[in-house]
């Protein structure tokens, strides 16, 4: 398995990543994946896609480094999704693996991420890899998503 960082611009993006996304974000357009990835660029957001051994995309995972007063300095992963075809075969480990290797090198305190409260199979993933549930997320709909 490959897993590789993807710059904005990178053809990959739409090709590879959003497919394996949009299992996990099924709202998201190109047209609307490329508009929030060139605004969230400049505040931290990053893509990573994580390459079977046949160059197939199976991983793909949204993250940010951020600085705030209660963690100092974190990894927040916005989005972790491994393929429905081939969940269970080391995909969102390895991709953990190279999002907390990011953490540690760039000094973070913490590795964080929210999961959806309806995702347990993700949340039985996240306890193997010894995460904890630290807080609770709270969330008041504005408008609709397009």
């Amino acid at each position: 398995m490959k897993i590789i960082d993807l710059e904005p611009g990178d053809p990959r993006l739409e090709s590879d990543l959003l497919p394996v996304l949009r299992e996990l974000r099924p709202h998201l357009t190109p047209e609307l994946f490329g508009e929030v990835y060139e605004r969230g660029y400049p505040q931290g957001l990053r893509f990573s896609a994580a390459y079977t051994d046949d160059g197939r995309c199976a991983g793909a995972s949204g993250w940010r480094i951020v600085d705030n007063t209660a963690s100092l300095r974190k990894l927040y992963v916005d989005d972790l999704v491994t393929s429905e075809s081939v969940r269970s075969t080391g995909v969102g480990q390895a991709l953990l693996a190279h999002l907390q290797a990011h953490a540690e090198a760039a000094g973070c305190y913490d590795f964080n991420l929210d999961s959806g409260t309806h995702r347990t199979r993700a949340h039985r993933f996240y306890f193997r890899e010894r995460m904890e549930i630290t807080a609770f997320n709270f969330n008041k709909v504005l408008k609709p998503k397009p």
